[in-house]
């Protein structure tokens, strides 16, 4: 982690420097603000550390310039004797903290150490909430751009940023675990421990030794106090018996706030208010402070060809075969099928799909429509108007077409009888970029 050191006396920047480097720091030098201000930019990896009486532009004003720029860079201020209302001033327009001249070098590096961790986390935080708002982290396979799943997203970002235990629900093979790892990914205990367990897999009695104690010799400490500091899942809590359910209210009461281990229980219950009627009534509100419940995989609409082309693109490069295409037919069948298990069922079927394209035999519909005799009726999909299907249809159309051409704006316009215009106007319509099947 940088720290950028700002002051018009070079004894002083270097003696700071040299001290700093010794502390394990990378430091950059600058005699003023108007030079700091060229090298340092939004998402400067690194704090800053400045006087603040300085010629032309001061450090009250250098900070108002950096915090105008990145409100979450820590700015170290160093005033000197009989400043301190400065220093006042310059805390509340948004410095980290301050250091009175002489200071102790010690505290310096205190000082800079809790900053940089700061702003560690703040970069991580940004970082992954790009690539969660687009989509793009595999790592916790929140794919998708459907209007669900963009909520879902921001729900796990502003949860995720809170201290308060969630509870996640939705049907099976959703992903809530997924997004359980999430929330714990992008809050500030992130580096801290991350323990779960399953209600229903044991008895009470070793259910309720697991999670508080006591635990046999040898054995590793209650979960309760493994997660302290970090997080605690809980699956299936509405399989938690009713004496561990009391339990568990007291742990919680007695935590605080902040709780001293964050709890995220997730719901299998189905139904309305399903989960709600399996736990007493103040444990089920303690849990729910904040409450994510995940979208079925048929609510999702196109999402499910997206998920359905990367995870057999998955599978291809795995048995070192081809990827299955989706024909016309297909994506109806894909689209309109039930998916009671949701993304885990589409997952074992893009698996099937694969193999069965590299056995050379069937199709996707057939093998779709197979597995839909054998599901119970008792979930359908949802209809759509004929318009937003007909844009569907053809967005996956044009969409593994590209795929297949490898980015040829020439072999789409060919196979698909699509004159250039056309074509580009509804692949900006589309969101379809071509640097994407390069």
């Amino acid at each position: 982690m940088k720290i950028a050191i700002i002051d018009d006396e070079q004894d002083m920047r270097q003696s700071i420097s040299q001290w700093l480097v010794l502390s394990g720091f990378d430091t950059e030098t600058y005699s003023s603000a108007e030079d700091a201000l060229k090298s340092i930019s939004p998402d400067y990896p690194g704090i800053v550390v400045s006087d603040i009486k300085m010629p032309s532009m001061n450090g009250m004003a250098f900070l108002k310039q950096l915090m105008g720029m990145d409100s979450g860079l820590p700015v170290i201020i160093i005033t000197g004797h009989g400043d301190v209302s400065m220093a006042v001033e310059a805390m509340r327009i948004g410095a980290y903290d301050f250091l009175e001249k002489p200071f102790n070098p010690d505290r310096m590096t205190e000082l800079a150490r809790r900053a940089s961790q700061t702003r560690r986390l703040t970069l991580d935080n940004r970082a992954l909430r790009r690539e969660l708002s687009d989509g793009t982290v595999l790592r916790y396979k929140m794919i998708g751009s459907s209007p669900v799943m963009e909520q879902l997203r921001e729900d796990i970002l502003d949860f995720g940023q809170a201290d308060g235990h969630v509870l996640i629900t939705g049907e099976t093979g959703t992903g809530k675990t997924l997004v359980a790892r999430a929330l714990h990914a992008v809050g500030a205990r992130a580096g801290r421990r991350f323990v779960s367990t399953t209600c229903d897999a044991h008895k009470e009695e070793s259910l309720a030794s697991m999670l508080f104690g006591p635990v046999g010799e040898g054995q590793d400490l209650p979960l309760m106090q493994q997660a302290r500091g970090g997080s605690l899942v809980l699956e299936n809590i509405e399989a938690l018996p009713l004496p561990l359910q009391a339990r568990m209210l007291t742990a919680i009461s007695d935590q605080g706030t902040p709780p001293e281990t964050r709890i995220f229980a997730i719901c299998n219950a189905a139904g309305p208010g399903g989960c709600e009627n399996a736990l007493r009534p103040d444990l089920f509100y303690r849990l729910a402070a904040g409450r994510i419940e995940l979208p079925p995989l048929r609510k999702r609409g196109e999402d499910i060809l997206t998920l359905f082309n990367r995870f057999g693109e998955q599978f291809a490069q795995e048995y070192g075969t081809d990827a299955p295409e989706v024909t016309a037919r297909d994506a109806v069948e894909l689209l309109q099928a039930p998916w009671p298990g949701n993304v885990r069922q589409l997952i074992t079927f893009a698996e099937r799909a694969t193999l069965q394209q590299w056995r050379g035999s069937g199709t996707i519909a057939s093998l779709l429509m197979n597995d839909n005799a054998r599901i119970s009726p008792q979930v359908a999909g949802d209809g759509k108007p004929l318009k937003e299907q007909v844009e569907t249809f053809e967005r996956m159309l044009i969409d593994t077409t590209m795929r297949r051409h490898g980015g040829s704006i020439a072999g789409v316009m060919e196979e698909l009888c699509l004159p250039r215009r056309t074509l580009n106007e509804k692949m900006t319509k589309y969101g379809l970029s071509r640097s994407d099947y390069l």
